[in-house]
């Protein structure tokens, strides 16, 4: 397998296969609004579009600094599953499941081809200490069936894996078509979606000189409305005074040319189901809509400062080291060419926990951090934040991540420092554990579990 990938950055291969999206017009200048939303990705759309279906009357405006889905929204794995980065009671991993099945369903209502695929979650084990913590993932989850190898192989099979576990809450999604029919569909029920429009600060009602609303400022003017909403997930830090509210944590992804039908039958994957495994270190993979195979990674995991990477170029150590894993897995791909190789940030707070939030008093929300496992929950976020704006109480504003506040990020070097040597140990972790025959999973990534404060 050839490790350079022939396209490397500026967009993600799903944005590229759709061609660069017509631009909106920017903010013409200052306006009032009911409800302002800041980011026009998957949390932002999700929430405009479940707002102006349950009260149409809403005058309802979403800014975005680049276009609809630029980040990760447009960059991700295309996994639409129930999981979730911090510790879901019951009811969460409930609404989760409906959220997956809601996404499939506006699809369908709103006549949006995402490349859909309902095929489940497989995670495999390679080695003693991923099986057992497979294991006591299958014991903890409902509806999660473990599969021996020779079950696995009937499926895919994936060089070196020893048991999977299946469960049938996942589809894959083609996430830049997604995201630009949910777009589509927002302004078809009246929601304004300004592109092209920087958001420099969100101030709270009240304040000096007494605000009688919360205020987006921009470059091009600023949106006055009782209530703003920060959506902007990894992209949260860019907002004056929150540089520390979440860590924009990098992930990488690569693409193959389409398999040719040899491959494919060595390989099998029939069933188009999406694929992790249980290392430290994980990776994510979906065999794509045209005989592709997408697999992601963590790369350069932090960036000093909470800086972003507009272009989405990925490091070549990253490419190469992404076509080794892909190569391990499946060596039945190692001749075909990588076409695409692309990153894109992810928001992390400080606890790992995900997060919805609105201050009546202040007139300023949020929604975010959800550690790269935002397909379905930044859908469960918008209808819990349609919730919160219009002053419903529910089933869903009673979640526990509802009204979560956890503390901020170390100043630098510290967050830095700390970043990197997380994931450095987990690498490790998984190196020793792949070295060894003991099911015990490695002191190293308890070690690094604890400095995460996972």
């Amino acid at each position: 397998m050839r490790a350079l990938a022939r396209r490397n950055g500026e967009v993600s291969f799903w944005q590229a296969a759709l061609g660069a999206p017509p631009l909106r017009p920017p903010l013409p200048g200052d306006r009032d609004a009911d409800v302002c939303i800041v980011g026009a990705g998957f949390t932002g759309l999700w929430t405009a579009y479940r707002l102006a279906l349950a009260r149409p009357s809403l005058r309802i405006v979403v800014l975005e600094r680049e276009w609809a889905g630029f980040g990760a929204s447009g960059r991700n794995g295309g996994w639409l599953t129930p999981a979730f980065a911090g510790r879901p009671h019951a009811g969460t991993r409930r609404a989760l499941q409906d959220s997956v099945a809601g996404v499939l369903a506006v699809c369908a209502a709103e006549r949006i081809d995402c490349d859909a695929h309902a095929g489940g979650v497989l995670r495999v084990a390679r080695g003693p200490a991923q099986a057992a913590r497979l294991r006591a993932a299958v014991a903890a989850e409902e509806d999660v069936v473990e599969l021996d190898a020779d079950a696995l192989a009937q499926r895919v099979r994936v060089a070196g894996a020893s048991a999977a576990a299946w469960s049938p809450h996942g589809a894959r999604v083609q996430p830049a078509k997604l995201v630009r029919g949910l777009a589509a569909a927002a302004e078809r029920r009246g929601v304004q979606l300004f592109e092209r429009t920087a958001v420099r600060e969100l101030l709270p009602a009240g304040g000096p000189g007494g605000r009688d609303a919360a205020v987006a400022v921009t470059e091009r003017g600023v949106v006055r409305a009782p209530v703003v909403l920060a959506c902007v997930e990894g992209f949260t830090p860019q907002l004056r005074g929150r540089r520390r509210a979440l860590l924009p944590l990098n992930s990488a992804i690569v693409v193959t040319e389409p398999l040719r039908d040899d491959a494919w039958a060595a390989i099998g994957w029939a069933g188009a189901e999406l694929l992790g495994d249980a290392a430290h270190a994980y990776v994510y993979a979906q065999r794509t809509a045209d005989g592709r195979i997408a697999l992601g990674g963590r790369g350069v995991p932090y960036r000093y400062g909470s800086r972003t990477d507009r272009a989405g170029r990925t490091q070549r150590r990253t490419v190469a080291g992404l076509a080794r894993t892909l190569h391990a897995l499946f060596p039945a791909a190692a001749d075909a060419a990588l076409d695409h190789a692309w990153c894109g940030v992810l928001g992390v707070a400080r606890d790992w926990q995900p997060a919805v939030r609105l201050d009546r008093a202040s007139g300023l929300g949020f929604a975010g951090g959800y550690v790269g496992n935002g397909l379905a929950a930044s859908e469960l976020a918008g209808r819990t934040l349609r919730d919160l704006v219009l002053g419903e109480r529910s089933e869903l504003t009673e979640l526990p991540w509802v009204g979560h506040v956890p503390r901020r990020w170390e100043p630098e070097p510290l967050r830095w420092l700390g970043a990197r040597g997380v994931y450095a140990l987990y690498r490790a972790a998984d190196r020793r554990e792949a070295a060894s025959r003991s099911a015990r999973t490695s002191r190293l990534a308890l070690a690094a579990d604890r400095l995460a404060g996972r």
